[in-house]
This record gives C-alpha cells, sequence and structure tokens, in this order.
C-alpha cells in the first residue's frame, strides 16, 4: 500500500506544478529524492551507552537502523578525535521517506513550543532545503521519559528542481508550515 502522501504527491500536487510553472513534460516537475536526519553527539559520541540510546531513538524515529558517523580530522580546541563517533544519520527513500515526512508535517511539527512556523531562507541553491529541530521529543515515538537528554535533529530534504521556487511551491503543496512574509 502506498503512503498517503506518495498518492497525493503524484494524483494532484505533481499535475498542478506541472500547470503552474508550464512544463512541457510532468517529469520536469520538481520531486523530493530523500531526506537525511543527522544527530550530532559531540563528546557524547564516545560513551557506547549514550550512542545505543540515540541510535534506538533515531531507529524508531525514522522506522530504520541509523549509521554511525566518525569524525574526519583531530581538532584539538574541540576536543575530537580522528576516527572516534561523531553522531549518527539515517537517509529515507521511497516510502519511508514519504511516510516520515506525514509524520513530521502533520503530528511533530505542531508538537513544537512556540512554533511560527519554518524558515524560507533554508533553500541552498540547488533546491533543497534544511532546517533543524532542536527536540527530538517532538516524534511521538521517541519517549520523554526514557531519553537521557534532549537532542537537536537535522532534516535535509533533497529536491529535484531547477530552482528554489519550484522546491518552496512543492514543500508548500505538501503543507510545510512556512513563515509567510507579513507573519512575525
Amino acid at each position: 500500500m502506498n503512503p498517503r502522501l506518495k498518492d497525493l504527491y503524484f494524483k494532484e500536487i505533481q499535475p498542478a506544478l506541472k500547470t503552474q510553472f508550464g512544463f512541457k513534460n510532468i517529469y520536469m516537475t520538481p520531486k523530493i529524492e530523500k531526506v537525511v536526519l543527522n544527530m550530532g553527539l559531540g563528546l557524547d559520541g564516545a560513551d557506547s551507552k549514550i550512542l545505543k540510546s540515540c541510535e534506538e531513538d533515531l531507529a524508531k524515529i525514522s522506522g530504520q537502523k541509523p549509521v554511525v558517523t566518525k569524525f574526519k580530522k583531530s581538532i584539538a580546541n574541540f576536543k575530537t578525535r580522528q576516527g572516534t563517533n561523531a553522531g549518527l544519520k539515517v537517509t529515507l527513500r521511497k516510502n519511508k521517506m514519504y511516510e516520515f515526512l506525514d509524520r513530521l508535517v502533520n503530528i511533530a511539527l505542531p508538537r513544537i513550543k512556540d512554533f511560527r512556523g519554518l524558515s524560507p531562507k533554508g533553500f541552498d541553491k540547488f533546491g533543497n532545503y534544511t532546517f533543524g529541530v532542536k527536540e527530538h521529543i517532538i516524534f511521538p515515538e521517541a519517549s520523554f521519559e526514557r531519553a537521557d537528554k534532549v537532542r537537536g535533529l537535522d532534516i535535509v530534504i533533497v529536491i529535484s528542481a531547477m530552482d528554489k521556487e519550484h522546491s518552496y511551491a512543492l514543500l508548500e503543496k505538501l503543507n510545510f508550515p512556512f513563515i509567510k512574509k507579513g507573519d512575525n
């Protein structure tokens, strides 16, 4: 069974974007390629207990096992050693990606305290959107009681688009809560 958001994209959003931007072909419309979740641990990466706890939380949030990332260089000021654990990352594609985005927009983001919307300045020159979440416990899968410490989470949405405007239009049609220019 296809995720709800995937069906919505192919039946309604993709044809609407084609007419909105005047594309000749439906395959020219922007499409979400993948979603990357990143949780940096810093000095806590050396503690195997904390690493295991964060790994379980990220696995519950994303639906698949995260990969442990390593430091590439030793930097004395940051107290890092080359080859030691730096954090965790997960790359979501296909159905899991659409299910995660659906949960993110409809369940997790509204649970953020004093949430006013996502900044539209998070797009890079290729049209990919990046934003951070200060608390990973906004997801209902990660329990507040079991978490030893509230950690941040970076979310990167990789979009195949020609520019920022096309990516912004796609995410807006997927109900991403962006801050409007008149709002404060």
